[in-house]
């Protein structure tokens, strides 16, 4: 006969399971991720550019149509915690853009990084930070999603 823990553990585990695969699309892509609806890749960038800039991040290593990244110098806790003397660290923030498929809408999912030698051919070395990092990027997300929504897809 089965352990009635065992029993319970694999219900457990299968409830948990299922209810990750049953998630829409729509809301995938985990904490500080948004939906930009009926948009291109283009229009996105052209307003993630705007939004972060607002916040005095430059554009950085991007990979279009997928990736976009935007880099600010970081504070002087982050340099004291990942950085060392002389070595001031950048904060980048790389958002995914990913096609939802049957559709013109976009996920866009934050990946934030601690970046020692930003910007040195060869030295570049970012580090990713936790998950909740990405939350802090939530907001400027919703505005670049408010303001490239709508702007159709581009057709050859």
């Amino acid at each position: 006969m089965k352990s009635p823990l065992l029993i319970l553990s694999c219900a457990a585990i299968a409830a948990v399971v299922s209810g990750c695969l049953v998630s829409p699309v729509g809301k995938s892509g985990g904490i500080g991720s948004v939906t930009v609806s009926n948009s291109s890749p283009t229009a996105i960038v052209a307003a993630a550019q705007s939004a972060f800039a607002q916040s005095g991040y430059q554009i950085g290593p991007s990979d279009f149509p997928t990736s976009v990244s935007f880099d600010k110098g970081s504070n002087k806790f982050a340099n004291a915690v990942w950085g060392s003397y002389g070595d001031p660290q950048t904060i980048r923030v790389r958002v995914m853009i990913a096609q939802i498929p049957g559709t013109n809408d976009y996920r866009l999912t934050p990946k934030v990084y601690s970046v020692s030698d930003a910007g040195e051919a060869g030295f570049d070395d970012p580090r990713p930070l936790a998950g909740l990092w990405a939350a802090e990027f939530g907001p400027t997300l919703r505005s670049v999603a408010a303001q490239a929504a709508n702007a159709g897809a581009i057709t050859n």
